[in-house]
């Protein structure tokens, strides 16, 4: 049984999509939910779920003995990052290197870097005219977004698109993909770069 540890700081739908991916499952399991805001809703979800929850500030990255060990100690066999609007530090990534995912809601390279999460990706996306947008499962790396990709998935904008409707199309391609995409690396079936699509 692996241990995934999630990071988010919002609502944590995709968290809930993971857990309920690993229900019952011999492959792995949600062992704990880190959150850097002691308002997010995905801390609600870790309490009803019984997932063991921590809240951190950045000290809690750079402090000896502090999220790196305890990480280490779990252990993490994959840290999974689920809107998590904090940089990791270098000396996480070093850590763990090929062991932190995240989903950003875009193809990069395009639309990624400091600022561009949420709606901000969406409202630039629409600006910008484009026909296509969708979602970049990627490692991380020492900078924002540049990490290598695992998985893309796009989707296609309409012309009626807004970014609130466009973002709830990028929402469901994030659900449907990023558990079955952890599920393959848990299971060691994707390398640096998956599905291009």
């Amino acid at each position: 049984m692996k241990n995934i540890v999630i990071f988010a700081s919002g609502a944590g739908s995709n968290a809930q999509r993971i857990i309920d991916h690993f229900h019952g499952s011999e492959l792995g399991r949600v062992a704990l939910i880190v959150s850097n805001n002691p308002a997010a809703g995905v801390l609600n979800i870790a309490k009803q779920e019984g997932i063991p929850n921590l809240v951190i500030t950045r000290k809690h990255f750079l402090q000896p003995g502090g999220m790196i060990k305890l990480l280490q100690e779990l252990p993490a066999d994959l840290i999974v990052l689920a809107g998590f609007l904090r940089k990791i530090p270098a000396e996480m990534v070093q850590a763990f290197p090929e062991k932190i995912v995240n989903i950003h809601p875009a193809l990069l390279p395009q639309y990624g870097g400091s600022g561009m999460y949420g709606h901000h990706v969406h409202d630039a996306v629409i600006a910008a005219g484009e026909i296509k947008t969708g979602i970049t499962i990627h490692y991380i790396n020492e900078h924002y977004d540049e990490g290598p990709p695992i998985f893309r998935r796009t989707v296609d904008i309409d012309p009626s698109d807004t970014p609130q409707s466009l973002a709830w199309k990028v929402q469901q391609l994030e659900h449907d993909w990023y558990p079955r995409i952890i599920a393959d690396l848990l299971e060691g079936k994707r390398g640096k770069t998956g599905d291009i699509q």
